[in-house]
């Protein structure tokens, strides 16, 4: 069986979180989390800071453990460790706020080392495919230089190039752009337009509104570690619902 065959029924969600619960000593991060995200959608998270969005990013992957409720990709419950969660977590790309790039390899190296160590890709045919998704994402012709040689806008676009070279199911975005200069941020975001529009789901946690507007299929509002609101954006965005929300997003569009 392929790695593309779904193994979970066609119309079956891609990510399923059911009443998923944590804990950071007594602060409850994460308060009985339900959603799903269906094959090919756009799902962005927004919310104030310390609303638990990062934590719910990085519990999908198991960075971060949850207390109890199942989370499941494509139809399997995410293991706990060792070799079936490593090849799980091979189904699931993760770009960070920092870019996370090796940085006495170069550009190339980078984007080539997960599928011939992960995958057991050829060398040769590995580096062809990195170049492909270096040309992709705009950076193909820093392929030779090492991180710190590329702008930090360029760093993060192959950190997305590195995630899709393990042709992940689903890619999952915590605050990308955060540490990027304005003027970098918008490539960036450009790049993520385009995957979206090229159907890769993908799970996006930002504070770029326009963003959200422009890409998402579904805005989720998190505060206090919980799901308080979620629909499509421009509904979101002319006519939140929640207090908290209409609170949040006056200070946000304010500025």
């Amino acid at each position: 069986m392929s790695s593309d065959t779904p193994t979970s029924a066609p119309n079956a969600p891609l990510v399923s979180l059911k009443n998923v619960n944590k804990h950071f000593g007594d602060l409850h991060v994460l308060r009985d989390i339900n959603l799903e995200v269906a094959r090919g959608e756009v799902v962005v998270v927004i919310g104030p800071s310390g609303s638990g969005k990062s934590t719910l990013c990085r519990a999908i992957n198991r960075l971060e453990t949850i207390d109890d409720g199942q989370i499941l990709i494509d139809g399997k419950e995410l293991p706990a460790e060792g070799r079936a969660l490593a090849k799980l977590r091979a189904d699931v790309g993760m770009v960070f706020q920092s870019f996370n790039l090796f940085a006495h390899k170069t550009i190339l190296e980078n984007v080539s080392l997960g599928p011939v160590k992960v995958k057991k890709a050829k060398p040769a045919e590995a580096k062809e495919q990195a170049m492909a998704l270096l040309k992709r994402v705009g950076v193909d012709n820093q392929a030779g230089k090492l991180p710190a040689q590329l702008s930090g806008g360029q760093q993060q676009r192959v950190a997305i190039a590195r995630a899709l070279a393990m042709k992940p199911k689903v890619m999952l975005f915590d605050e990308p752009t955060s540490a990027l200069d304005p003027e970098m941020i918008n490539e960036v975001l450009d790049t993520m337009v385009e995957l979206a529009r090229e159907g890769m789901t993908m799970i996006v946690v930002t504070h770029e509104m326009g963003f959200a507007r422009k890409a998402a299929d579904r805005v989720i509002f998190m505060a206090d570690g919980q799901i308080v609101e979620q629909a499509a954006p421009e509904e979101f965005f002319t006519n939140p619902k929640s207090e908290r929300a209409k609170d949040f997003l006056g200070k946000i569009l304010a500025h």
